[in-house]
């Protein structure tokens, strides 16, 4: 059994391996953790000394096999919960993730599974997100972001990276949530700012951080 930071170690390593081209750096998990350098550092060691990562300087950080299958189950329970709780308990998908952070680490060896069976063994969370398996695989994720879309391309919203409730609730006032379709209109070269069609209404612009946020498949 693990601490609750020791899983958060585990999810941030999975979720920066996630992008096959960046290092696992101490640096990049205390980046995603908004943690002090010297403590990563120091959890990096708890971590290796337990046989969950391998560590080396000038490769980075690598999960073993026993820590990728920790943190695909924590990840999933977390996906899990939040389909529970946008679906079930009604909760906005803005609300979620905060309460799937805590819901996450109880410890149920059958807590995922009914999980899982109780909506129909859905494959991806709210957010767009994948949501692994019982038996550790993990169904397709988007990588195209709204921004490398090429103009006068129709797409439709697969993922949100951003998951912070100021950027879902900014998509809920645009009436954009999973699903909905998107034409790029028109990119603008002086900042790189789109003019973007929300399910075929009037035209709409938005920063290049928006289209960076937004995950799309075309």
């Amino acid at each position: 059994m693990h601490t609750l930071t020791e899983e958060n170690y585990l999810k941030a390593i999975f979720s920066i391996s996630q992008n096959a081209d960046v290092k696992i750096t101490p640096t990049a998990i205390a980046e995603m953790l908004k943690n002090n350098p010297a403590s990563v550092i120091d959890m990096i060691k708890k971590l290796s000394d337990k046989k969950l990562i391998d560590y080396d300087k000038r490769e980075g950080v690598k999960l073993t096999e026993s820590g990728l299958n920790d943190a695909i189950q924590i990840v999933r329970k977390h996906r899990l919960w939040e389909v529970f709780l946008l679906e079930k308990l009604n909760y906005k998908w803005d609300e979620i993730h905060d309460i799937a952070e805590e819901l996450e680490h109880i410890q149920d060896n059958t807590l995922a599974d009914r999980l899982d069976k109780f909506p129909g063994f859905p494959e991806y969370d709210p957010h767009g997100d994948p949501i692994p398996k019982a038996n550790g695989k993990v169904p397709k994720s988007f990588s195209v972001t709204l921004a490398n879309v090429k103009e006068g391309v129709t797409c439709r919203v697969a993922a949100v990276k951003d998951t912070s409730s100021t950027f879902l609730q900014y998509l809920l006032k645009l009436n954009i949530g999973i699903g909905t379709s998107i034409r790029l209109i028109e990119k603008i070269p002086f900042d790189n700012s789109l003019v973007i069609s929300i399910n075929g209404k009037e035209n709409t612009t938005v920063s290049q951080k928006f289209g960076e946020n937004i995950l799309v498949d075309e």
